[in-house]
């Protein structure tokens, strides 16, 4: 029996429900961020594309980014570099702490962003013309077990533009540098004492994190504050952590009496930016600090952590097998945001190079040691040259995998 209706032409009281329709929460937009497709993380670029791609494409608002330096300090300044330069382009805020270098020298190094900066990728393999003679292609004769290998591509890029690109040969003009808002905190211009008791952080430390709670607070950085106005990001160098110019005797000594003073800074530090809109590079010779469990200790306190390891001085520098590369680039931290399992670069071996205008991170392929023109002296001494000896027999790439 069919149910009664109230009246013709109008709907029964049964019919009405409480049902709503699901609608996504209201995601913050901010020039120069985007969100990323794996955890919904907001996301800033850090200036090399490259790295962008290696870290899950791009460094995540609200953590800490950890460079251990070169030996010379060249390649880490110069990512650091990157990653204000491009906070400029971005009208993104500036926060920048050195103990040795003034804040405002590091700012008159940015290298100058390419206008018309369009990548260019070259294909993986050009198309045959038609009237391309058969001879030619037959005389470019490749050995038979490399002959089925798959083409690998040394560039580390992502489809989609993010980011922009920048000339090393050139600095930033002054009028694009001196548009973006800088807080500085250089070291000598903020006088500390010593305490004689063996205080869990040092003035140092503890002075430049009161310095930027204070910014994070004036400038409305804080998730919790109000949106009444515009939201931006705060990029935050700290350049050379953990070196003596900060009072900190980690890599003086192989006891250290400010053993924790670091990373009590760092624990401080990423609960202060789990709270702001902020994002955070640091710098810190690894190198110098003899003890390997604390420096580990230091780099589970960061969400991300690469290493840079520069040929310069080294037997490397001069070594064939390593002439279109710089360094080699260890990752030492991924983060784990918002997922179970972290994203891992599906390529561990990696290396660096500074071209005539940019800085690069690619897949390390080492060349094969079996073309008929090496001799046999030379391959000798190539293979005593190197550490990764059994990839030149593979023909791909070294051996030498990073730690995660």
């Amino acid at each position: 029996m069919a149910a009664p209706m109230n009246s013709v032409g109008k709907p029964s009281a049964f019919t009405t429900t409480s049902f709503q329709k699901k609608t996504r929460s209201r995601l913050i937009s901010i020039p120069g961020t985007r969100h990323s497709v794996q955890n919904g993380q907001l996301l800033v670029s850090t200036g090399v594309t490259s790295l962008d791609f290696l870290l899950g494409g791009g460094l995540a608002v609200g953590t800490v980014l950890l460079i251990e330096e070169d030996r010379y300090d060249s390649y880490s300044r110069m990512i650091l570099k990157y990653f204000l330069a491009e906070g400029v382009v971005c009208r993104h805020e500036l926060f920048v702490a050195a103990a040795q270098d003034n804040p405002d020298d590091i700012l008159q190094e940015l290298p100058a962003p390419i206008l018309d900066d369009v990548a260019i990728h070259k294909p993986a393999e050009q198309p045959r013309l038609p009237c391309e003679p058969q001879d030619t292609l037959d005389a470019m004769k490749i050995a038979w077990r490399y002959q089925n290998l798959p083409k690998v591509q040394s560039a580390l890029a992502s489809s989609s533009r993010f980011g922009h690109y920048y000339d090393v040969s050139k600095t930033m003009e002054p009028e694009i540098r001196q548009a973006a808002k800088c807080h500085r905190f250089f070291l000598p211009e903020h006088p500390t004492q010593s305490s004689p008791t063996h205080s869990p952080i040092l003035e140092s430390y503890s002075a430049l994190l009161k310095s930027l709670q204070e910014v994070i607070h004036r400038e409305g950085f804080d998730v919790a504050a109000s949106m009444s106005k515009s939201r931006n990001i705060l990029r935050i160098g700290l350049h050379s952590l953990g070196s003596a110019l900060w009072g900190d005797d980690l890599s003086c000594h192989d006891n250290p009496t400010h053993r924790h003073a670091l990373t009590t800074f760092l624990y401080g530090l990423r609960a202060l930016l789990r709270s702001s809109l902020s994002v955070a590079v640091v710098t810190v010779p690894s190198h110098l600090i003899q003890d390997r469990a604390l420096m580990g200790s230091i780099t589970r306190l960061c969400d991300n952590a690469i290493a840079l390891e520069s040929f310069k001085g080294s037997e490397r520098e001069t070594n064939p097998l390593y002439k279109d590369y710089h360094g080699l680039l260890h990752v030492r931290q991924v983060p784990h945001l918002n997922c179970l399992a972290s994203q891992l670069p599906d390529h561990k071996d990696l290396a660096f190079k500074l071209k005539r205008k940019q800085f690069s991170i690619e897949r390390l392929h080492l060349p094969p040691d079996l073309s008929e023109t090496v001799s046999r002296v030379s391959r000798g001494e190539l293979a005593g040259g190197t550490t990764v000896a059994s990839a030149c027999g593979s023909g791909t790439s070294g051996n030498k995998h990073l730690d995660f």
